[in-house]
């Protein structure tokens, strides 16, 4: 059955009349015939009954109306669905991002897109950067927003700026107050909090350190980064932290200063899967994603 069939029966249905019926459908009477001729061979019987003076529907024709009324309904709904989906008018788009991002940053990004997009529905999931490459490879988000996951066949990586590493210091540390940064050595005469493995930003960090023959102390170990600000706050340690949670660990009272020697950064971009085409809602979150950060410093 086609939608073109489906309309022509309907008509004359209505009007009980071909000629009629071909001014609704705006068909010449010949492709009406052949449309309704068609329609009843698929299905296997006669819809209407003719005489040389009337036509009324067949008792399966009477049974036929409500069922084909349905599927043109839900045919133009689709259409219509659809249409506002490519228009942006409806729709829903899914992204994932590292917390760092997730709840500094962002937030910016998102109320772009609503203010061009306000019937578009945005789910965001924050989530570490191990578990977010791993909903990208499975489809289970679009979009995700993390450090540089490295060279990955079924990946694509989309920068955006470069984020460096920050000291975070319990407010009693001896480095004074007046001093912005701190080296290495200095920092590593403390002991360390740091993320729990196999974290990846505690792998950065700790391949960093190799490469330069230094390593940290680890005492104290957590699997959030908020955590680990809270434990510095409360003197247990020290740790370092990408510079995007900078205002997250000041509000729980970590003093934060610059990390020297080696410096120690990452690129933040958009993740997807490798020649997957994104949606037209999720295409749009990503250009307004690079819009919004990529001239960023």
């Amino acid at each position: 059955m086609t939608l073109k069939q489906l309309q022509a029966f309907l008509a004359v249905a209505r009007t009980l009349s071909f000629a009629e019926a071909c001014h609704l459908v705006h068909l010449s009477q010949p492709a009406l015939s052949l449309a309704i001729r068609n329609l009843e061979d698929q299905l296997g019987g006669r819809l209407f009954v003719r005489t040389t003076r009337s036509i009324h529907l067949s008792s399966e024709g009477q049974a036929f109306v409500p069922i084909a009324t349905r599927l043109v309904s839900d045919w133009n709904d689709a259409e219509r669905e659809m249409q506002q989906r490519f228009a942006l008018q409806l729709g829903t788009v899914e992204l994932a991002a590292m917390p760092s991002f997730a709840s500094t940053l962002l937030p910016l990004a998102l109320m772009r897109y609503k203010q061009r997009y306000p019937r578009i529905r945005i789910e965001v999931q924050d989530v570490v950067a191990e578990l977010l490459v791993n909903m990208v490879l499975q489809g289970r988000t679009e979009l995700g927003v993390s450090f540089d996951p490295g060279t990955h066949s079924e990946l694509d990586f989309l920068p955006l700026f470069n984020d460096n590493f920050v000291a975070i210091l319990p407010p009693d540390h001896p480095l004074p107050a007046t001093h912005e940064s701190i080296d290495w050595p200095q920092l590593l005469e403390s002991d360390f909090v740091m993320l729990q493995r196999p974290s990846r930003l505690r792998s950065m960090i700790e391949d960093e350190l190799a490469q330069q023959g230094m390593s940290a102390r680890v005492v104290f170990e957590a699997h959030q980064l908020i955590t680990v600000g809270k434990m510095v706050a409360s003197g247990l340690g020290v740790s370092v932290v990408p510079s995007l949670s900078r205002e997250q660990m000041e509000a729980v009272g970590a003093r934060c200063v610059s990390v020297q020697a080696p410096v120690i950064g990452r690129r933040v971009g958009i993740i997807t899967r490798h020649k997957r085409e994104l949606s037209v809602a999720a295409s749009a979150m990503r250009d307004i994603i690079v819009e919004t950060f990529q001239s960023r410093t």
